[in-house]
């Protein structure tokens, strides 16, 4: 058995589970023996991966093997023509001489189909089954007929063709995102499989799938351009560390590993922004005009004498660098075009020049007006000296510092000297603090990555010494390799002194290979993936860019993935109408006019697969009310639940919550996992009464209960939300947070809701106020409150 698309199938790599023993209504024997090739296949993949293994990538706990439940092989397409192919994750053939093909991987052309066929386009097809799997046992058929010419009945038609999707979507949550390589639509392949090069803009509301069709897309790519790709690597870049937890076996179930999962906060290497902005701070920092505030605070770095420097040179005396002649110096390092570290020895060498001039003068000038008294050499020796001096070279340090971009962000933080007296206020920190005698530095945020990249692309690194240094490594190699050599030829030399000339002609290890090659063979070769070496590599160059809820990204921020996409191979995937960023650009042509003007395309997906139409219906109403023209995605499913909202008084809130979680959790409520959306304020009280829940910068969502404040929770779903205090939440995040849930929805608030929201739960007037009474029926809803919990 061998996989197309795909070198190892190691359990590290290749995250499917296994594949069942037999596809219903196997009548031929061909089809008898792909049926045996495929369990075959089933039992070599069964050594590999039934080991309970837990694999992490950059960091993150990515899956365990025995919770993939997915199976290898999910469909079946039959041609008119005879033809029959079995669609799975990955491609198989048998090892036999004609490489039988066993399975079709999902991403190869004959595939397509599968996705795109219709009653009115059949395209060539006359059956497509699905075939749904718990590990090795095959537990539903779903044929669909698509040339209704043909008269033959499995007994497994599935009228509608929905049965499938919409088995997939009532399906508890298990806190990770799974892929839907059995359930992909036909707008989503569409984007999936659109062409590699320029900028895609996928846009769509909660629920459309943009996060599934972005990383089924990165595996199509890994699949069709798999050389160029595998050596550049995927970068995908998500709002926060929950979201890609979420999404992170995703990727390895579909057999992709080649790529680099992080958030804004990770794009610059030996820096992890685990600090927290003001929403004013952020929208200062992320403004286009921080690279102007970045570039003159660089400039202020470069001084001048007032007026004069006096250098006290320990040979012969007092030096003095006077202001013009460092101007000059100056503007001729900044005329060079470098960066500034790289430019600091061409400003260097200016101001070493001049005070070497001024000590030759001094001692051997002629006070007749005569020629100088020194020749060449003795003028040699004097600039060897004025160069190798420490109070020289601190001067020089003074006037143009060597200087890294925290340092530099740093010290624009602490005195925003180029920035107005409100925008100071907002940005304004401490570089750290000292305590025993130890400097702790504030955290960095992830509004400050763009402004540290951004001084790194103005300061340069001048990497001289590290040349250097590893020339110095690589001559010592060779010198030992050539060591090696000569013991070997003297003691061939020796060996054949006494023998016949025939028997001296035999080669030597020396007439093979010289000590150069010798070195280079044991030089340490780099086993990192491209996406290890990418992670490590500011100015690394991705293959292709992927960037989820993309309208929460600063200008700034955009300088910086434009950096790392020279070639603008970028899916950009978000929802204007979710933008909760105070530095979000919201707006494609704002975000892209600067780098591609109008040279990018631009789909939107318009069908709501999450998010059930009762829920919908409710959550549509905030955006609405400020915009009566808002169309929310189309919601495909009922669940005939509706969202309930239960007002109590403030003291009570955190035991209201407690009690909540307890109702929506107990025996007979919805199946999956409950989320708590609150105010980072109240998630201490709410942590001390859910004993159980998971909270905190990461929280492990596999847990039945999680707690997250609305930022956290974008891009995520959970069968059963609790919001609270939604009065508090600016409009976006609380659109965000209704739109979270997938059966159910609950609201507990100590003010009255939102205008639009309170009529939209109860159909007309305000919701009952904070004065109500604080009790939670077995449903749910509000003691004495009618309509609140689906009636």
């Amino acid at each position: 058995m061998s996989t197309e698309g795909k070198g190892e199938l190691g359990g590290e790599q290749q995250f499917v589970s296994l594949i069942h023993d037999r596809l219903d209504a196997l009548r031929t024997g061909a089809e008898r023996a792909v049926q045996a090739g495929l369990a075959r296949a089933a039992t070599g993949l069964q050594a590999r991966l039934e080991r309970d293994v837990t694999v992490s990538e950059q960091g993150r706990t990515v899956t365990e093997l025995d919770a993939v439940e997915s199976g290898l092989c999910f469909g079946r397409i039959d041609f008119t023509d005879g033809a029959a192919h079995h669609i799975g994750r990955i491609g198989m053939r048998a090892d036999d001489a004609e490489r039988t093909p066993l399975l079709i991987d999902w991403r190869a052309p004959v595939a397509r189909p599968f996705y795109l066929a219709t009653g009115y386009e059949p395209m060539g097809l006359r059956r497509r089954r699905h075939i749904t799997t718990r590990g090795r046992t095959v537990t539903a058929l779903h044929d669909e007929i698509l040339d209704l010419a043909d008269t033959l009945r499995t007994g497994h038609e599935d009228p509608s063709g929905d049965a499938v999707l919409l088995a997939a979507l009532n399906s508890a949550r298990t806190g990770r995102m799974a892929d839907i390589v059995r359930t992909i639509q036909a707008e989503q392949d569409r984007v999936i499989r659109a062409p590699h090069r320029g900028v895609l803009v996928v846009e769509g509301g909660p629920g459309t799938g943009k996060t599934a069709v972005a990383l089924h897309r990165a595996a199509y790519l890994l699949y069709a351009h798999r050389e160029q790709l595998a050596r550049r690597a995927v970068l995908i870049v998500g709002p926060g560390p929950a979201f890609l937890n979420y999404i992170g076996e995703v990727l390895p179930s579909l057999g992709e590993t080649g790529v680099w999962l992080a958030t804004l906060g990770e794009l610059f290497p030996g820096v992890t922004a685990t600090g927290t902005d003001t929403p004013a701070a952020s929208a200062v920092k992320g403004a286009p005009g921080m690279v102007d505030v970045i570039a003159r605070t660089l400039a202020d770095r470069q001084r001048l004498p007032d007026p004069v420097l006096e250098i006290d040179h320990e040979d012969h005396g007092t030096l003095t660098l006077d202001r013009e002649t460092a101007r000059a110096a100056r503007a001729g390092a900044r005329d060079t075009g470098l960066p500034h570290n790289l430019a600091r020895p061409h400003f260097a060498f200016r101001i070493i020049d001049a005070l070497t001039r001024q000590l030759t003068e001094r001692i051997g000038g002629d006070p007749y007006g005569g020629p100088n008294l020194l020749d060449p050499t003795d003028v040699a020796q004097l600039g060897k000296e004025v160069a190798t001096s420490p109070a020289v070279q601190q001067a020089i340090e003074s006037l143009w510092p060597t200087l890294t971009p925290e340092r530099l962000v740093a010290d624009l933080l602490a005195d925003p000297a180029h920035l107005t007296d409100e925008e100071a206020d907002a940005v304004r920190r401490a570089p750290g603090t000292w305590s025993g005698g130890a400097f702790t530095p504030t955290p960095w945020t992830p509004a400050d990555v763009p402004l540290l990249d951004e001084a790194a692309e103005l300061l340069g690194e001048d990497d001289t010494a590290a040349r250097a240094a590893a020339e110095r490594e690589r001559r010592e190699r060779v010198d030992y390799a050539q060591g090696v050599l000569d013991m070997a030829y003297a003691s061939r030399t020796h060996e054949f002194e006494d023998k016949d000339d025939d028997e001296s002609e035999i080669l030597g290890v020396q007439d093979i290979v010289d000590a150069e090659r010798m070195a280079e063979r044991h030089e340490e070769s780099d086993h990192r993936t491209a996406a290890e070496r990418a992670a490590a590599d500011r100015t690394w160059a991705f293959g292709h860019i992927i960037v989820d809820e993309a309208q929460e990204l600063s200008a700034m921020a955009w300088r910086l993935l434009m950096r790392r996409s020279p070639t603008r191979a970028m899916t950009l995937v978000g929802d204007p109408a979710q933008t909760a960023d105070a530095a979000g650009c919201g707006s494609w042509e704002t975000i892209l006019a600067p780098y591609v003007e109008d040279r990018w395309e631009y789909t939107r997906l318009g069908v709501n697969y999450r998010t059930p139409v009762e829920i919908m219906d409710v959550a549509a109403a905030v955006p609405r009310a400020a915009d009566p023209a808002f169309e929310p995605p189309g919601s495909v499913r009922s669940t005939g639940v509706r969202p309930w909202a239960r007002p109590v008084v403030a003291q009570n809130l955190a035991a209201a919550v407690a009690e909540a979680v307890k109702a929506e959790s107990a025996p007979g409520a919805a199946e999956g996992r409950l989320a708590v959306i609150a105010p980072r304020a109240l998630h201490a009280s709410l942590v001390a009464l859910l004993p159980e829940v998971s909270a905190g910068r990461s929280p492990d969502l596999t847990s039945p209960v999680v707690l997250l404040d609305p930022r956290q929770a974008k891009g995520l779903e959970f069968d059963t939300v609790l919001v609270v205090e939604a009065q508090t939440f600016a409009d976006s995040d609380l659109y965000v947070s209704l739109t979270r849930a997938t059966q159910r929805l609950g609201l507990l608030h100590t003010a009255p809701l939102p205008g639009a929201l309170a009529r939209a739960l109860h159909g007309e007037g305000e919701a009952p106020g904070a004065d109500a009474t604080d009790g939670v029926d077995a449903a749910g809803g509000v003691d004495g409150v009618d309509a609140v919990s689906g009636s």
